[in-house]
């Protein structure tokens, strides 16, 4: 099995830490690759981030299926361009944010999400009520720093993020945390040790939920909305989009 895993910043450091943990839960027969576009944002944390790498997401999403992916991930807490990823291939394609709802709904009846800057945690807000989970959780809650902080400057941002997973597990009533950034995949066992609660993050739990479907012979519909795209003619730096022919 082959799952592309797809981060839609530009950090090579954040991928190479992104797929570090997805090659560490996957299981041994799972082969993952980490890509990130070559042109778009260096952290994304507003919509127009997301806006712009998105199409840098469909072009990973193009590219692994000429390499033969049998499943995606992307690897942003936004989702960025996730249905539009879906309308390109049959493979499935799981955003982080809707795989560590799910799962978190699987362990606890009510979660927080943790994420890195305010802005963002409103775009989870948004997210939670796009995928119906707004009645399983709390709160979302910022832990304000930037995205390349986890990069940059590590340890100081470990610091705030479980500093503000404590003040989640004291005030909010809740059985879970959900981390609100892929750049926070390898932080999972440090969190929950430090905090108590189970934590879950995404690209992990995409990575085994993307096992699991293809496992279950589950493939994106072609029925309706995620057909794919109807070929037409694209100008401009669009142009190589003309008459998109899927590869299966």
């Amino acid at each position: 099995m082959h799952i592309r895993v797809i981060n839609p910043n530009t950090s090579t450091e954040m991928t190479a830490t992104i797929g570090e943990a997805a090659s560490r839960i996957a299981s041994p027969d799972t082969r993952v690759s980490a890509r990130h576009p070559d042109h778009g944002p260096v952290s994304i944390e507003s919509h127009f981030d997301e806006a712009v790498s998105a199409v840098g997401v469909l072009e990973e999403v193009l590219a692994g299926e000429r390499e033969g992916a049998d499943a995606y991930v992307i690897a942003c807490f936004g989702d960025p361009g996730l249905l539009a990823a879906r309308e390109l291939t049959r493979a499935p394609v799981i955003g982080i944010a809707e795989a560590a709802f799910h799962m978190a709904t699987l362990i606890s009846t009510r979660f927080s999400i943790v994420t890195t800057l305010g802005r963002t945690g409103i775009i989870a807000e948004h997210l939670l009520d796009q995928y119906g989970f707004t009645h399983h959780c709390r709160r979302v809650r910022a832990a304000e720093i930037p995205v390349l902080d986890l990069e940059e400057n590590g340890d100081a941002a470990l610091v705030r993020i479980i500093d503000e997973c404590r003040r989640a597990r004291d005030e909010d009533n809740i059985g879970a945390i959900v981390l609100g950034c892929g750049g926070m995949a390898d932080l999972t066992d440090t969190i929950s040790r430090e905090v108590g609660l189970p934590v879950v993050e995404g690209v992990t739990a995409a990575v085994k939920l993307a096992e699991a479907l293809v496992g279950l012979g589950l493939c994106t519909s072609k029925h309706g909305d995620l057909a794919f795209p109807r070929p037409k003619p694209f100008t401009g730096r669009f142009e190589g989009f003309s008459q998109l022919t899927p590869e299966r």
